[in-house]
């Protein structure tokens, strides 16, 4: 009868152990998804920021009334690769978002420049990277909810918190970004 004590206390101890390994991997599992969210945006990031100077190229020489357009593309580029962090990175992409669908919107006034094979292939590739990009923020999105929701709730929040876990951002569209693009068909020459 004396054991039953002793086992029952181990009993609970072993529990207790277990329980807290749990949660310390649930946590390493919804931290490891963000990243890996992230990682896959930023593979498509990176296949966009390569695709841009041909894209440029070709709309240089007809967008000559455009010069504000393609710079704010070129800036974007560059932002992006100066990034280092994943907060800059993010800031840096949805920055290049909004610059190159500025772009796309201006390129409409141009029809020889529409009607440009290589303008075509670069702008079907570059939107196809930017439809794959707006799916892969909605993982990275649900991942960093989820990864939030957990550091934030108990006993989770505790075991976080000694894990120095901290709540990550979620992309966000900036409210410039929201606005209209302005298109102006003065000032054009076809």
């Amino acid at each position: 009868m004396s054991w039953i004590p002793l086992l029952l206390v181990l009993f609970v101890i072993i529990g207790a152990i277990a329980y807290v390994i749990t949660l310390y991997n649930g946590l390493v599992s919804v931290k490891n998804n963000v990243d890996k969210a992230w990682a896959n945006i930023d593979v498509l990031l990176k296949q966009r920021h390569d695709e841009l100077p041909n894209l440029i190229e070709v709309c240089r020489g007809y967008m000559k009334y455009e010069r504000e357009t393609l710079e704010r593309v070129t800036a974007a580029r560059t932002a992006y690769a100066q990034a280092a962090t994943v907060d800059q990175k993010v800031q840096a992409g949805a920055e290049m978002s909004a610059a190159l669908g500025r772009l796309i919107a201006v390129a409409e006034n141009y029809p020889d420049l529409k009607a440009n094979s290589n303008f075509a292939h670069l702008q079907a590739r570059v939107t196809e990277l930017e439809s794959e990009i707006a799916d892969r923020r909605e993982f990275y999105n649900d991942s960093v909810n989820t990864f939030n929701i957990r550091i934030q709730e108990m006993p989770d929040a505790i075991l976080a918190g000694m894990m120095n876990l901290h709540a990550r951002p979620m992309f966000q569209v900036a409210e410039a970004d929201k606005a209209p693009v302005a298109i102006s068909f003065s000032d054009v020459s076809h």
